[in-house]
This record gives structure tokens, C-alpha cells and sequence, in this order.
């Protein structure tokens, strides 16, 4: 929302009752990619926008019973707080606006979500041993779920996704190793990926992970939330100028229903290859059913007529 807000404000759009932050966050950290900082930062027209956080270089990862892989990733690690902290920006008003138009970044009264599997997660903070890696974060299936370490200097967090997360480190060989101490779960929430089975109406659209919302395994949840919001604020400055309400609103709901369908289709080969249990093959089998729901849908739905140009959304024949 946070994103939203600030991009309506520089279009000139007045907001009422808009909270400038970002939409909570379930997990107490998040692992952002350089992609995600790049965009953000461009966004926010602040080159050093979260800047000094802990620094992740590499992800270690032991999938499906393999032997563990060091692969190199560049990003950092923020808390919901840090995050809230740098993205407050206060919409300005404007001097248009959309009469009776509203964004939700919560629940959509009456609108059903359509959820693509069941994986419970706790997150919990732990204590690394002496010689754990403090710039690789670690990701591990075992059998009846997988783990997720985050270091954050000389703390870190653990997600744990399926089981309990004690009966998950019982099961680990790579991640229960890196731990000293494991402290009480400090949350717990749902991670499967989920969409709204509506995202706009006549006067609303649908923000935030309230909307839509990705499985943490594939790692490109902010990245989207992001991108989500570049286009909210496209689509209702399109309003604002004029344009044709079924075809932004259209164009909103489609977008983000190519992007459900991407992420599932990516999703889909962590959750087959993960494991053999049937808590894995129930899993990737809610993958591949969400992936064929979105799929349907969009072959019900015309092919887009707009296109992003920077953060303003023009006519495709425009375009071309």
C-alpha cells in the first residue's frame, strides 16, 4: 500500500484514509533480493533506501534428499519494522481524485479467496552456533515439510513450513546443525499462494497480500507486491484521466493473474522434487491444480490492451 500511495501522490491523486507503511507481515523478516531493493529504491527515487542491512551472499540449499548446494544470491534481510520505517511516505493531496473509489489492502467483504494448498509455517527466532555461515541463508526439504534460515548478523530467524517446526529440525541434516538454540515460535501463518476469485469491481480494486499473496519457497513475494502496486497505481490513474473502467479494471485482474500463474508454474517444480511423502505429493498436486485454474480463466479473459510505460499504464496500438 505503501507503494501505492506514494506513486497516486506524485500523479497528483488524493487519498483519503490511505495508510502510508507496508501491508504486515506475517513473518518477523523478510529476505529481500537486489531486484526487489533496485525497484523499491527507483520507486521511492531513493538510491539508498535500506541501506545497512545484513547482507546475504549465498543460499545453501538441500532439496529432495540431495546432497547440499551453494548457489550465490545477492540481497539483504529487513524486519516488518525496517521496512514500515523506510516506506512511510505520507500521500500529498492531489488534486483529482476518483470519486467513491476504494482501494482495499485488507479483506474484501463477500469476495472468496481461492487457495492453492495448505502449508502452515512457524517462524521462530534462533540462536547460530560458533561456526554457522552468517551470510547464507539455508533451505532444506525434509519429509514432512522444509526449513528456511535467515541470518541477520549475529541473529536469525527460522521459517519452518508443514510440520511442527520441532518435528521438522528432527528431521533436518543441514539446518539443525547451524543452531545453538531454538527460541518459542514467535508466529504462525499460511504460506500457500492465494488470490482473491475477484480483484476489482466497478468502484474498488483489491491491494497487497490481502489480493494475492506467493509461497515464500519461490522467493519473489515482495518483488511482486512491488509490482502490484506500480500497477494499482497506473490502473487508478488511468480512472482519474478518464479512461475506460472495464478495461484498466480488466487489465488489473488479468495482470495479476498471469503473475498467480507464473509463480505456480515455478512453484510447482520445488513442491514435486522436494519429497516423496504425502504431504509433498498433496502439495505440488494443489500446485498443479492452481496453475490449470489460473490457466482456464485467462484463456476466458482478452488478450491485454495496455502496457506499462514507467509508471502509467498506455493503449497497446499507442504502444507499438
Amino acid at each position: 500500500m505503501a507503494t501505492c500511495a506514494h506513486l497516486l501522490a506524485q500523479h497528483g491523486v488524493a487519498l483519503t484514509g490511505a495508510a502510508a507503511g507496508v501491508d504486515s507481515l506475517p513473518a518477523p523478516v523478510v529476505l529481500l533480493s537486489d531486484a526487489a531493493l533496485g525497484l523499491l529504491r527507483d520507486v521511492f527515487e531513493q538510491p539508498h533506501l535500506l541501506a545497512g542491512l545484513s547482507r546475504i551472499a549465498r543460499r545453501v540449499v538441500a532439496w529432495g534428499g540431495g546432497k547440499p548446494v551453494a548457489v550465490p544470491h545477492a540481497g539483504a534481510v529487513a524486519t516488518g519494522r525496517a521496512l514500515a520505517a523506510a516506506l512511510q511516505d505520507p500521500p500529498r493531496a492531489g488534486e483529482d481524485h476518483v470519486p467513491f473509489f476504494t482501494i482495499h489492502g485488507t479483506a474484501v467483504p463477500d469476495i472468496p479467496a481461492h487457495r492453492f494448498g495448505s502449508r502452515p509455517a512457524e517462524a521462530a527466532a534462533v540462536h547460530l552456533t560458533q561456526r554457522a555461515d552468517r551470510d547464507a541463508c539455508h533451505i532444506e526439504s525434509v519429509a514432512s515439510g522444509w526449513l528456511f534460515l535467515i541470518p541477520q548478523g549475529d541473529a536469525a530467524w527460522l521459517l519452518g513450513v508443514g510440520g511442527a517446526l520441532d518435528d521438522l529440525l528432527a528431521e533436518s541434516r543441514l539446518v539443525a546443525g547451524q543452531l545453538a538454540s531454538v527460541e518459542p515460535a514467535a508466529a504462525r501463518f499460511e504460506t500457500a499462494p492465494r488470490m482473491l476469485e475477484q480483484l476489482s469491481g466497478a468502484d474498488w480494486l483489491a491491494l497487497g497480500t490481502s489480493a494475492i499473496a506467493f509461497d515464500p519457497i519461490c522467493g519473489d513475494g515482495t518483488a511482486q507486491a512491488a509490482r502490484e502496486a506500480v500497477l494499482a497505481a497506473a490502473v487508478v490513474t488511468g480512472l482519474v484521466e478518464g479512461g475506460d473502467p472495464a478495461a484498466l479494471l480488466g487489465h488489473y485482474h488479468a495482470m495479476l493473474l498471469a503473475a498467480m500463474r507464473r509463480h505456480l508454474q515455478i512453484a510447482v517444480g520445488f513442491y514435486a522434487n522436494g519429497g516423496t511423502s504425502p504431504w509433498w505429493q498433496e502439495q505440488a498436486a494443489a500446485t498443479r491444480a492452481g496453475y490449470d485454474w489460473c490457466t482456464a480463466r485467462l484463456a476466458l479473459l482478452p488478450e491485454p490492451r495496455f502496457v506499462l510505460h514507467g509508471t502509467r499504464l498506455i493503449a497497446r496500438e499507442k504502444a507499438a
